[in-house]
This record gives C-alpha cells, structure tokens and sequence, in this order.
C-alpha cells in the first residue's frame, strides 16, 4: 500500500472552471444562434468575457493541481513538507502538535524524522477540502510504517490543550485559510508550546493576511521567546519568485524559533 497525500487543489475546484468555460462557451453560441440586435451583441460581449476569464481560471487551476501533484514532475508539495519538516527537531519522548495537518504529510514526516518522539495531527477536516479526512491520515501512517502519530479533530482557533504541552509545533499553508486575526492564531498555536520549545509554521504571511510580521517577530522576542525569525521560501529554497506569483503564493514564509 502506497501513501495518498492528495492534491491541495482540490479536483472539484478544477472540475468547476472547466464546466464553467463550456458552459460559457455554450451560451455564447446560443447566443450567436438565438439572438438579434442590440441583445445579441451585449450577450456576446458579457458571455465572451466570462469565457475568457474562466479559461484563464481553468489553465491556472490545471498547472497548480499538476505543480502540487505529490509523485508529479514538480511536486512542489513534497518539496514543501519535506523542507519544512527538517527543521523540526523534538526531544526524545517529547511531543509536537501539527496544526491542520490535512492528508496527514507534514506529521507523518516529522514523525519518521523524529522516530523517539510522538507527533499529533489535528484538522477540522472541513468540506473545502472533502478528500482529507482522519483516517486518510492514519492510511497514510500505516503505509509510511510510521506508528508514533496519531490523529484528532481540532480547531487551529481554539486548540483543545493546556499551555506548555509540547515540544515543538508546526504547521503548514494553513492559517491563511481561517479569516480573522492571524497573528492571534499563531500564538494560539503557540500558547501550547513548552519553555524551550521549537516552533516552525509555514504559510503566505504577506502583510494583507497577516499584518506586520516584522513586528510579531519582535513582538516574540519581547515576550521573551530566546529565537525568532522568518525565513522567506519563494526564492529558490521551496519555489521560484516566478512560481509564486502566478501560483498566488507570494509571501510565503517559514516562521521558526525557540520559545
């Protein structure tokens, strides 16, 4: 049995921008056919336009789910998880929570980094994303031969554990998700991090979803976190500048430290 890690593009999203330029196409052609005038000529335009932009919408959606096809020719995915998850360092019997672990990738690689350690994963497992689910996740560990995981239903917001629980947190492309105030879900997430803890989140913090990340980071070392840095990863290290801008993920960063 092989691992499935899906796709982070979900299939119905592609299957949506192409269903919606053939069905544009269709009108258009109605249009053509069944109209006359003034009329003919606004429905041409509006239908013509639409069309346009979904096959525009329909291309971008067909070149990111093959860029994040885990066992495809770019497999940016794999790239990420296994680049975030080596610098994931957890003490021998310590814990590390994964935050919105999905199809399980980013825990189960930390797990077999770290084979003395325990990893949890939790998600919400919302219908935005209907292929990931619980036991995906613990599939997916056993095809791994990875047994120090395990899995549980959580909300990033709100997470169901005491301060200072773990060892390490990490989390991948995920509070971006979650409207509201992101910098409050990263000290969430860290608020369950022990005194000596390590901490490494990866997501498009970009200043129009997260605000002044400069200013968290000092705001961190304020608190009195021992490191804190950001470490930009659309240079060359998880993907092309070029890569991210038309993938729609610029200003993703890795977020690490100790507390």
């Amino acid at each position: 049995m092989k691992p499935d890690y899906k796709n982070w593009i979900p299939k119905g999203m592609v299957r949506g921008f192409n269903f919606a330029f053939l069905g544009l196409c269709a009108a258009l052609v109605m249009a053509a056919l069944l109209a006359a005038g003034t009329v003919r000529t606004v429905l041409l335009i509006v239908f013509g336009v639409l069309a346009l932009a979904f096959l525009g919408l329909s291309i971008w959606s067909v070149m990111m789910y093959r860029a994040f096809d885990y066992n495809g020719k770019r497999c940016m995915s794999r790239q990420i998880i296994e680049g975030t998850a080596e610098y994931v360092r957890v003490p021998r019997d310590g814990k590390c929570l994964d935050v919105g672990c999905g199809s399980g990738a980013l825990s189960i690689a930390v797990a077999k980094r770290n084979p003395e350690a325990t990893v949890t994963g939790i998600d919400r497992w919302g219908k935005e994303y209907a292929s990931f689910s619980k036991n995906l996740c613990e599939q997916n560990a056993r095809a791994e031969g990875v047994k120090n995981v395990s899995f549980r239903q959580g909300d990033a917001t709100h997470l169901d554990f005491a301060d200072e629980t773990f060892d390490a947190v990490t989390s991948n492309y995920v509070y971006h998700n979650i409207p509201g105030d992101r910098q409050a879900y990263l000290l969430e997430t860290l608020r369950t991090l022990k005194k000596g803890g390590t901490f490494v989140i990866h997501d498009i913090m970009s200043a129009s979803k997260y605000g002044d990340m400069h200013a968290f980071v000092k705001k961190l070392k304020d608190m009195g976190y021992e490191r804190a840095e950001m470490i930009g990863t659309t240079s060359g290290k998880f993907m092309k500048r070029s890569e991210a801008g038309w993938m729609g993920l610029s200003g993703s960063a890795l977020l690490i430290g100790k507390k």
